[in-house]
């Protein structure tokens, strides 16, 4: 490593063990976040007016004084502009671009001036659904991620690779739009039928019925039955011949085949009574997701996976009691759990574009940011290229050794604060945090994990401070 590399990991080195070694005059008692939950809330950087709490400051080894962080009251909410902005996301974005133009398509069909759609109302049923589920798809997910970092990996100009993120993780906008669509195309469809009932009602009957109930069904009534002649053409080579069977034989690939699923043995860990943990054979790509379930078929829950590399042993998944699922786990300890053998790509998949970025967690959180961390951790050009700032209480003490000792093994102490609330009395002014570890550290890009509160109020502090950050979804 040059020179220059060895200097700045010196100064950061430095400055992350003075984070790391402060010490608060007093502990408090934990909430419901700090106990691992969601319901986390942080406090962000407030420019105006004295501070309410201090952080005892930290003295190094040759006796300098630094002042750690202080804890500031709660801000006031962002701007509207802001909050309208983070609001109007890529994802609503996508949403009412589909949307749009579906309704032009239907609009133009019902007046009469469009009259393709008249005739095969049922392939712009399908194909929005083929759409809608294509995007949800883990095979097709992990395509374009692969293709996108791949292709894309640091060399164009970071509004592009931002936009590459962006458009990644809000693909859940194409997949309502078009779901939606195709629910207003198949009314549509209906609507023409009935409108037809004059000439063959039993038909209608049998159309709208079964046709809502079940897609095959639809397809293959609906392409026997001709507008034009008022009569059913039960010819099979036409129905083969038709959009709207290929678009249905595509949506059930789609959904048979990701849905490939196994039991398996696992080992678990319970360092608290706030958390388990469950250990998997084999190493796992960073920025996967693991859909986990006690039966094959029913109530699959979403993890964040941690994993050293796809050439480690193992792969864990961190557990926080937030419901009836993750308290089963705890009080009743499964050896094995079935889970989808396709895993999914999270947005932090998308870390690899970057060429220094940081990732923010909170609680459990870090089930979905440590492998990041782990595996995209060196590059030639830049040096070490990720950071993590993990906020929580009583962290090693929850999280237990395994998850400790990759952190500290892998990670070296110039590349992550670990902010103990109960230890350090409180919580940091995070956005403060944020701010000066991604002006210090030359970052592109901030991707946080949080609960709905504490990712809103991180995501306003840094779209406020002009920092690229993508944060957490619910819309799955």
């Amino acid at each position: 490593m040059s020179g220059k590399y060895k200097l700045e990991l010196t100064q950061i080195q430095k400055v992350g063990w003075v984070f790391r070694k402060a010490v608060a005059s007093a502990p408090v008692p934990l909430d419901d976040a700090e106990r691992g939950a969601t319901n986390f809330a942080l406090s962000t950087f407030n420019t105006d007016g004295p501070s309410t709490s201090t952080q005892k400051p930290a003295v190094t080894t040759a006796g300098e004084v630094i002042p750690a962080i202080v804890v500031r009251p709660k801000k006031s909410r962002a701007s509207r502009g802001i909050r309208f902005r983070l609001w109007f996301s890529t994802y609503r974005k996508f949403f009412i671009l589909v949307m749009t133009i579906n309704c032009v398509g239907i609009l133009l069909a019902a007046i009469d001036k469009w009259h393709y759609p008249r005739q095969y109302t049922g392939a712009f049923v399908l194909g929005n659904l083929l759409v809608a589920v294509l995007v949800r798809n883990e095979l097709f997910g992990r395509l374009l991620y692969l293709i996108v970092n791949t292709v894309f990996a640091k060399w164009p100009p970071l509004w592009f690779r931002l936009g590459c993120t962006s458009v990644l993780q809000h693909l859940g906008g194409i997949h309502s739009g078009c779901a939606t669509s195709g629910f207003l195309w198949l009314v549509f469809r209906l609507v023409l039928i009935f409108i037809d009932h004059k000439d063959n009602h039993d038909a209608v009957l049998i159309m709208g019925v079964i046709g809502v109930a079940f897609t095959w069904v639809f397809v293959v009534l609906g392409d026997s039955y001709d507008l034009d002649t008022h009569s059913w053409n039960p010819d099979g080579i036409r129905v083969f011949r038709q959009q709207d069977f290929w678009f249905c034989l595509g949506i059930t690939i789609l959904s048979v085949h990701p849905s490939h699923f196994s039991a398996i043995a696992i080992h678990t860990q319970q360092p608290s009574s706030k958390v388990i943990i469950l250990r998997f054979k084999r190493g796992m790509q960073q920025g996967l997701l693991a859909r986990i379930s006690r039966s094959s078929i029913m109530e699959y829950h979403t993890f964040g996976i941690i994993s050293a590399g796809t050439k480690s042993n193992e792969h864990y998944l961190i557990c926080g009691v937030q419901g009836d699922f993750t308290r089963s786990l705890l009080d009743n300890p499964p050896t094995t759990i079935w889970t989808r053998e396709l895993k999914f790509a999270g947005v932090s998949n998308t870390s690899t574009l970057y060429k220094r970025g940081i990732r923010v967690c909170t609680g459990t959180g870090l089930g979905s940011s440590l492998s990041t961390c782990l595996q995209v951790s060196f590059d030639l050009d830049v040096g070490i290229t990720r950071y993590l700032i993990w906020v929580g209480s009583d962290q090693e003490k929850t999280l237990g050794a395994s998850i400790s000792e990759l952190i500290y093994k892998n990670l070296g102490p110039e590349r992550f604060i670990l902010w103990d609330s109960k230890e350090r009395g409180g919580r940091p002014d995070v956005i403060k945090l944020i701010s000066d570890v991604y002006i210090s550290w030359g970052a592109e890009v901030v991707f946080i994990t949080s609960n709905w509160v504490g990712n809103k109020e991180m995501m306003e502090g840094c779209k406020a401070a002009g920092i690229p950050a993508f944060g957490t979804l619910w819309d799955f």
